[in-house]
């Protein structure tokens, strides 16, 4: 890595950028301020990746991270169609994935940050129809939802949170007397952590925070994997 891309941490001007987006959403006021948004959020976003990237490769050999936008970081235009009155993203995502699928349909590693809060996460956050379709089918299988139920509880032990299920009644396919049933009802699967944008993260040693938040993580990532292999196969 050269010096020019060695990670330092998240710098707080980043943070300040950020915070003066809330007041100041606009593309005309951005445009203003794309030295300070390039120098203060993507170039460190970047060095970050490359890093966070090199470390994963232990867990995950295959794992895909990009330091380019619309890869493993995420652009900070909002759907212009969607928020004609705040354009500009609020926080900013990181993403490093496994597979040959779309990057936010595959098993990811993630992170996003903003001025109150640092997220970070391992799985999908989100499945589209033809992906809940296939985790319905694969836990379908006993073992699969035994496995899952016991990932998800080792890491509730650890004190990693688990969203709620989006569905309050069982899908018609499946038993109400189903073990681990509650399973049937998500449309993601993911774990995460919060903390603020502290100390740790305004320097290299969020590189180790993450990575060991992510070798925690790892073994419901792989779970993910395994499902979005078998959606490969059907």
């Amino acid at each position: 890595m050269s010096e020019s891309s060695t990670f330092l941490g998240f710098p707080k001007e980043g943070i300040k950028f950020l915070e003066n987006i809330i007041q100041n959403n606009s593309k005309e006021w951005l445009d203003a301020h794309k030295e300070e948004y390039e120098r203060t959020i993507v170039t460190p976003n970047k060095a970050y990746v490359e890093e966070m990237g090199e470390h994963l490769q232990i867990l995950v050999p295959s794992i895909h991270a990009i330091p380019k936008i619309n890869k493993s970081l995420f652009r900070i235009y909002r759907d212009a169609r969607f928020h004609l009155d705040d354009p500009i993203k609020e926080r900013i995502g990181i993403i490093m994935w496994q597979g040959g699928g779309h990057r936010m349909q595959s098993s990811s590693f993630y992170m996003h940050y903003d001025f109150y809060e640092v997220f970070v996460a391992a799985g999908i956050r989100n499945f589209k129809p033809p992906l809940l379709q296939t985790y319905r089918e694969y836990i379908k299988s006993d073992a699969n939802r035994e496995s899952l139920h016991t990932i998800l509880e080792d890491l509730k032990a650890k004190g990693y949170q688990i969203p709620e299920p989006e569905y309050k009644r069982l899908p018609a396919e499946f038993e109400s007397e189903l073990s681990f049933g509650y399973l049937t009802r998500y449309r993601s699967m993911y774990a995460y952590t919060t903390f603020k944008p502290d100390k740790t993260f305004h320097s290299e040693k969020i590189i180790d925070k993450n990575f060991k938040i992510y070798e925690d993580l790892l073994p419901l990532q792989q779970w993910v994997y395994e499902l979005t292999l078998y959606d490969s196969k059907t």
